[in-house]
């Protein structure tokens, strides 16, 4: 059995800063404290974060409004991945993120809803702010 995550977050920067820097490794990385990051920015493309804690591949690229991933965690069985989708809108002069995931094993739900704050969304928002 899988579960679903759905959260929106105001981002006070423009679609095209939070698309730049959910893709860039450089900027990932400082949004991450320095944590090794590799991202290949395109359709396909692996990605590996916090030392290779998470990895998958980008399944779909619309510049500056989606982005869509396969995504898993190291420590799950072998072949597991889930869906995060970013949707990245305009709202006046700040981002609306709607992120949903889904297809992860349900018992990691609470871990990965306070980690999507804390490890992508705070530091996220901090970093834009800057």
């Amino acid at each position: 059995m899988s579960a679903n995550i759905y959260q929106e977050v105001i981002i006070h920067s423009s679609p095209n800063s939070v698309y730049e820097t959910l893709l860039n490794e450089q900027q990932f990385s400082e949004v991450t404290g320095g944590a090794p990051t590799k991202i290949v920015p395109e359709e396909g493309g692996h990605f590996s974060l916090f030392g290779g804690m998470i990895e998958g591949r980008t399944i779909e690229l619309v510049a500056n409004e989606r982005i869509v991933q396969a995504w898993r965690a190291a420590n799950w069985e072998p072949g597991v991945y889930s869906i995060a989708k970013f949707d990245i809108q305009t709202k006046g002069d700040e981002t609306l993120l709607v992120f949903t995931h889904s297809g992860f094993p349900e018992e990691q739900k609470p871990h990965l809803e306070a980690g999507w704050h804390e490890n992508y969304w705070l530091p996220l928002q901090k970093h834009l702010s800057e």
